[in-house]
């Protein structure tokens, strides 16, 4: 295998890594929600254990990825992964105004990964 093969497959681990680093995230500020400032024992619990997974997976990613883009990209999938499943599973309001703005910060997720790729081409070529 190449050096070339070798870190494009580095490069999509560590995408990987950090699209289950936000999907820890996700559960962990729903759990802290559902925790009522840490005083119910289950919530509390799934909390911690959901920090730690993504703790852990946004490190390990961060490895591979720039650290801003890896934290942008992090937060991004948190942010808006949480505001939308809270509208869905806990009933929290989602206005059309939120939706869009929520919309924003997934365009730029979408955009931070594109250049990381363009980044990679350059890389390669």
């Amino acid at each position: 295998m190449t050096t070339t093969n070798q870190n494009h497959q580095g490069s999509g681990r560590a995408w990987l890594m950090l699209l289950l680093a936000g999907a820890f995230e996700i559960g962990y500020a729903l759990s802290v929600g559902g925790s009522q400032a840490f005083t119910v024992l289950s919530w509390s619990i799934a909390a911690f254990i959901f920090f730690l997974l993504t703790l852990y997976f946004l490190s390990t990613a961060l490895r591979t990825i720039d650290v801003g883009i890896g934290y942008a990209v992090w937060a991004g999938i948190g942010s808006v992964g949480a505001a939308v499943l809270g509208s869905v599973l806990l009933d929290q309001p989602l206005t059309l105004v939120q939706a869009f703005w929520l919309a924003v910060i997934i365009a730029g997720v979408v955009w931070l990964k594109l250049a990381d790729s363009v980044k990679l081409q350059e890389q390669v070529g």
